[in-house]
């Protein structure tokens, strides 16, 4: 890793992320246009498919020597490796965008050694780009500093706490079971048992949602069937901004990024206490990625 330039490499990926996101606003998607990749709520355009295109003939074309991992060329079996990657997701947010829902974003990493080192993600619509690399903080807009403020105190427990959650694209079974049953237990009053928290968000893009944590405009993220390439870019961030991501079942507090379950945390003291409370109110156990 000592001979790799990151900051080459993280300003080459903000020059990529710009490109893809003046294809991304030109683009006029519909949801009749759209293509299953599995069911009826987990899409694919034809947007999606040439962003990465472009992206990975760019990235192929200056580091060749870097392996490539995307949503929209994955196969089945294909696995992370200790090689230095790129990690990339054209659209994050691709119900959101087939809606004109403008919480979309590209959202492009670097892991070595399976570990996530660089992170640029880019909502084209808003124009705000979030990125970090390991070691160097995270920011908005490349100049201002994450998170916006001193993180108070995580001391207040989930009763203070305003928490994104997504339903995902596995709408039935145990885990579905899990996360609504969750749901439930966060929402509830104290008196019924449960968590009051101050609210969920579903805001539909796992790369923004993670942002959005190291910033400090939530508290925590959890989710349960995204990908890699869902959350390496956010991983740095978050991690760049003080805050931790740990598995979404309890127990585990050292997830691999192809994990496929998360609970991540904003900084601030008493991270440690909050992920309990939290794991606490999970109903269930998480069956993918087991």
């Amino acid at each position: 890793m000592s001979d790799i330039n990151l900051q080459e490499i993280h300003d080459f990926l903000v020059e990529i992320a710009k490109k893809a996101g003046e294809m991304i606003t030109a683009a006029h998607p519909t949801i009749g246009a759209t293509g299953n990749k599995k069911n009826s709520v987990d899409l694919v355009t034809e947007t999606d498919q040439a962003v990465e295109k472009l992206i990975s003939t760019e990235l192929q074309s200056k580091y060749p020597s870097f392996s490539f991992m995307g949503e929209e060329t994955y196969k089945p079996g294909d696995t992370l490796t200790d090689a230095p990657t790129f990690i990339v997701d054209p659209i994050d947010g691709t119900t959101n965008f087939v809606h004109s829902n403008p919480y979309v974003s590209s959202s492009l990493g670097v892991a070595i050694n399976k570990k996530p080192v660089i992170g640029v993600i880019y909502n084209p619509f808003t124009q705000i780009l979030y990125s970090a690399i390991k070691g160097k903080g995270a920011y908005m807009n490349l100049t201002e500093k994450l998170p916006f403020r001193q993180p108070e105190s995580l001391a207040d427990g989930l009763s203070k706490a305003q928490v994104a959650v997504e339903w995902g694209s596995d709408r039935s079974g145990n885990d579905l079971a899990v996360k609504s049953q969750t749901f439930l237990k966060l929402t509830s009053s104290k008196e019924e048992g449960g968590a009051m928290v101050h609210s969920l968000r579903s805001y539909g893009g796992a790369a923004l949602n993670l942002c959005g944590v190291a910033a400090g405009h939530l508290d925590a993220y959890w989710e349960a069937g995204c990908w890699a390439w869902d959350v390496c870019a956010g991983w740095v961030v978050l991690s760049e901004a003080g805050g931790i991501m740990v598995d979404a079942n309890p127990g585990n507090w050292d997830p691999r990024i192809e994990e496929r379950r998360y609970l991540a945390v904003r900084g601030g003291e008493g991270q440690k206490e909050f992920v309990e409370e939290f794991w606490g109110y999970v109903q269930g156990k998480f069956e993918v990625g087991v």
